[in-house]
């Protein structure tokens, strides 16, 4: 492996955790931009003593990337490839970095109150929305720039802290498939969905007709256990129904990383357990709706 190939081996941020790495790339900074008759203003520039310069030289000219040529301090023709590249590959890396970083420092929430410019404001996420009301302290805090009265779109800005979400529980309710047509299964739906919280949502034709029979409400329709994944996700509790064959393809829909807590219960009367266990409800380690000050 050439002294190019291994200085690139591990591009971007993590070619940086050798030692000395930081240092070989501002000194032959230094050395493309002054082109130096002498060390001490590249030791000066970087903050470090002539000896320690000295040594940074010696290890990058055995390297082929440095040369004393002409009374400079001159990057070789790989060392100026070098150090293009592997600049441009670290802010490759670090651009992909920050993309995958959601920090929040501006938002726009429901005001749970009257609010005005220059108001101290906390944040939390209620019913799935994230309101703002007027207070100096909690979990994520900011400034009102734009006001407005109770239940208005409000601008909150300068945010610190992080609004944390409790993932509410899917209910999954399931049918069974030889009482389709029975009237006391849909007087039994009606009942049970009465005081059903959130959205509900149905899988399948059957689930649909015997849903639409028992309650007028508006029905989730399509991709039913992505929406109840991400009611979950906002704090939303919700209700999803299915045929009793259809559940072992909706518990594997609702698994995978960060599984919302499940409950499954038929609607033919006593608790049933999903594969042997139901999943009570559990409370988020703390996921992030929004982040302020890193």
């Amino acid at each position: 492996m050439t002294a190019r190939a291994a200085w690139l081996a591990a591009p971007g941020l993590k070619g940086l955790r050798r030692s000395g790495a930081v240092t070989d790339l501002l000194f032959l900074e230094a050395c493309a931009k002054l082109e130096p008759s002498q060390l001490r203003p590249v030791a000066e520039h970087l903050g470090l003593t002539v000896q320690a310069v000295s040594h940074v030289f010696r290890s990058l000219r055995q390297r082929g990337w440095v040369e004393y040529r002409d009374g400079r301090y001159r990057l070789t023709l790989e060392g100026v490839a070098g150090l293009h590249e592997t600049l441009s590959r670290l802010g490759e890396d670090v651009r992909d970095r920050l993309a995958g970083l959601h920090v929040i420092r501006s938002t726009r929430a429901l005001a749970d109150g009257p609010l005005v410019p220059g108001d101290s404001v906390a944040l939390e996420i209620r019913g799935g929305l994230l309101l703002a009301r007027r207070a100096s302290g909690g979990p994520s805090r900011g400034r009102v720039v734009r006001g407005g009265p109770s239940g208005s779109l409000v601008e909150v800005v300068e945010l610190e802290g992080i609004v944390p979400i409790t993932p509410a529980p899917i209910r999954v309710r399931t049918l069974p498939e030889a009482g389709l047509y029975r009237p006391e299964l849909r007087a039994q739906v009606a009942r049970d969905l009465r005081a059903a919280r959130g959205p509900v949502a149905v899988e399948g034709l059957e689930a649909y007709f015997v849903v639409r029979q028992a309650t007028p409400a508006a029905l989730v329709r399509f991709a039913p256990a992505a929406v109840c994944r991400e009611a979950s996700r906002l704090g939303v509790p919700s209700t999803l129904v299915v045929l009793d064959r259809e559940l072992p393809r909706v518990l594997g829909e609702l698994a995978g990383p960060s599984p919302p807590p499940v409950e499954v219960l038929p609607f033919r009367g006593d608790r049933r357990v999903a594969r042997g266990r139901t999943r009570p409800p559990r409370r988020a380690r703390g996921e992030h709706a929004l982040q302020g000050r890193p």
